[in-house]
């Protein structure tokens, strides 16, 4: 693990020049050191040599699929890999997740995007085993060690389903989670296409902790693919739900009925 003055390393591997001047101008003005492959060889060849803290995975590559490399690299090493497409099918989406893609991003970007989806998968891979327990998705506070889940500092009562949730999704805050990840981990590996168990879910949550349920900003879908937990971007807002008394000591998890 990098030290806090060290830049972070990002390897760009990609075949076109464009994108790859594109991609590093943006990740050196975020104080990222930047390598570059055009090719899955020369990947692999970057990758043993060292480590880096972040891969930008395109899926096309001259001699090598992209999934295929993924594979690779997984079976040896859990560096956060973001994938690169144009093609913006739900199912690719969903298998590349399903292999050890932390997050996927259609083309055309915006590099705040890209940034940003960055910095959510390094948080979550260099976090500190002495860091806060305390995630915050906007009003939201989910506490893993003590499993207390707040909404402007009111306590938010949850069912177990509810809370287990919650805490998948504050586990890789920023990041979308798949359907069928979600089923698995909740109701059994035997429900995984039962998708609507899930929204039903979901919608109960929604009512519990979002200002408008039907304009979700805290729980979001990632349409035919999962939900994430949007982080927190300093702002706080208020909202009617949730109004009784904090209860930070307390577990808040309901037993389910």
């Amino acid at each position: 693990m990098p030290t806090t003055k060290a830049r972070r390393t990002v390897l760009i591997i990609d075949d076109e020049p464009q994108l790859r001047r594109f991609l590093r101008a943006g990740f050196e003005l975020a104080e990222f050191a930047v390598r570059e492959a055009e090719n899955a060889a020369e990947a692999l060849a970057a990758i043993t040599l060292k480590i880096p803290d972040l891969i930008i995975l395109d899926l096309v590559l001259p001699d090598r699929g992209g999934a295929e490399l993924l594979d690779q690299i997984r079976s040896w090493s859990n560096v956060p890999v973001i994938v690169l497409s144009a093609r913006s099918d739900e199912d690719e989406k969903v298998y590349l997740l399903q292999r050890g893609a932390d997050d996927y991003v259609t083309k055309p970007f915006g590099m705040s995007e890209l940034l940003a989806r960055s910095d959510a998968a390094l948080r979550r891979y260099f976090k500190s085993p002495t860091e806060s327990s305390v995630v915050e998705a906007g009003p939201l506070s989910v506490d893993l060690a003590t499993r207390n889940v707040s909404l402007n500092e009111a306590r938010v009562n949850l069912t177990r389903k509810e809370y287990r949730l919650i805490e998948l999704l504050a586990t890789h805050v920023g990041n979308v989670v798949t359907h069928q990840q979600l089923l698995k981990e909740i109701w059994g590996a035997g429900y995984v296409h039962n998708v609507q168990y899930l929204r039903i879910l979901v919608r109960k949550i929604r009512q519990k902790i979002e200002q408008d349920p039907a304009r979700p900003e805290i729980l979001l879908s990632e349409s035919g693919v999962g939900y994430r937990l949007q982080p927190s971007t300093g702002k706080t807002r208020r909202s009617s739900k949730g109004q009784a008394a904090p209860a930070q000591k307390r577990r808040n998890v309901d037993r389910e009925k």
